[in-house]
């Protein structure tokens, strides 16, 4: 059977999810958070070590100003609600991203919320948040160079926003398209790629055991035989 230590998942499809059922985009996103309690307790309950889920990217700025700010409002709101939640579970919370690029207060919030959880031993749910990989790699070059150091491999992962946790053995994209759109393109280096058409509204913990078996199945030789 194959370990299972980092979980990623690209959560797309709220706004079609929303637009199918004549709702505005903003409730898809609301259904799409209530989906991320569940999806995050269950890996809890199974044993995943780390959640990284894609909740929002460095392009995601190009979205119009209204539904920008309400994505702001609904993410402060989801970590004041889901504090107590964490908590219970015994869930450790931390982002990747540059954060400094968000309102002082949304900043606040999340610091909050990581020191807050920070000796919760269970599962690390970590958010992606103004996140883009190819920004993170070039911030951990320009780290490299400011500290004068030769860049190895091993140099760059200790750089990477993502220094602390190990690398994605699963990811997972809902929403139907089959491409990783600048997520942990460093990390996901060897990890099993699952796409379903589920909108992340509506993808559920039984398709999520579903994808769990056909993982514990796969030979993964990283490149050996």
């Amino acid at each position: 059977m194959n370990n299972l230590n980092h979980l990623a998942v690209i959560m797309d499809g709220n706004g079609r999810w929303a637009e199918r059922q004549g709702k505005k985009r903003s409730a898809g996103h609301e259904q799409g958070a209530k989906n991320v309690r569940v999806i995050t307790e269950y890996c809890a309950k199974i044993g995943v070590e780390y959640l990284t889920l894609y909740a929002f990217s460095t392009e995601n700025w190009k979205r119009p100003k209204a539904e920008i700010e309400f994505l702001m409002k609904l993410l402060g709101k989801f970590l004041k609600k889901e504090l107590k939640t964490l908590k219970e579970n015994n869930i450790r919370f931390d982002v990747i991203g540059d954060i400094s690029k968000f309102s002082t207060s949304l900043q606040k919030i999340i610091l909050k919320v990581k020191n807050e959880t920070s000796t919760c031993s269970g599962l690390t749910q970590i958010l992606a948040i103004n996140y883009g990989s190819r920004d993170e790699i070039t911030r951990a070059v320009n780290e490299a160079i400011r500290q004068g150091v030769e860049v190895k491999e091993k140099d760059i992962s200790k750089l990477l926003d993502t220094s602390n946790f190990p690398d994605i053995d699963l990811l997972i994209r809902t929403g139907g398209d089959q491409r990783l759109s600048n997520f942990l393109l460093w990390q996901s280096a060897y990890a099993e790629l699952f796409f379903t058409s589920t909108l992340w509204p509506d993808f559920s913990t039984g398709e999520l055991e579903t994808v769990l078996s056909k993982y514990e199945t796969t030979s993964r030789r990283f490149g050996a035989l």
